[in-house]
């Protein structure tokens, strides 16, 4: 066999005997939870931490919150965007009334617009009660370092 047919060969049964090179990547994200965070700020003991990964292949993000010290039960809870901190948006994920007690745990799959907007550090995570029905505790939603 010539050396020239040799290498493609040595290439080939190299490549398939080497695991596969992962292209994706896993984002960990976080966001704290504070009352003072809301637009406008709010008076509330309430606070709590989102916690998060966000899968770049498959889209698929996934959250866990706990938060304590509302003014009462939630009423509601939502990912919102686009928005900065300081800024309001319209809801983007909403979280089912089966879910809303804490811990919340779930996951959605994001369309290629909503994985701009997240990555960018333009999402928001709120909760919301009876006394506070625009939203008691809030968090920008942000790559963890």
């Amino acid at each position: 066999m010539k050396l020239t047919h040799s290498i493609p060969l040595i290439a080939l049964t190299l490549g398939l005997g080497s695991p596969l090179i992962a292209l994706a990547d896993t984002v960990n994200l976080h966001a704290d939870l504070k009352a003072a965070s809301e637009v406008p700020a709010k008076t509330s003991d309430g606070h709590g931490q989102l916690t998060g990964t966000y899968d770049t292949s498959t889209k698929d993000l996934q959250w866990h919150v706990v938060y304590s010290d509302l003014t009462g039960p939630a009423t509601m809870a939502h990912f919102h965007g686009p928005a900065p901190v300081g800024k309001n948006a319209g809801v983007v994920i909403p979280i089912a009334a089966k879910d809303l007690p804490s811990p919340i745990d779930g996951h959605a799959t994001l369309t290629d617009a909503q994985e701009k907007d997240l990555l960018a550090g333009n999402w928001y995570f709120n909760v919301h009660t009876a006394k506070n029905p625009g939203g008691e505790i809030r968090g920008q939603v942000e790559s963890a370092k």
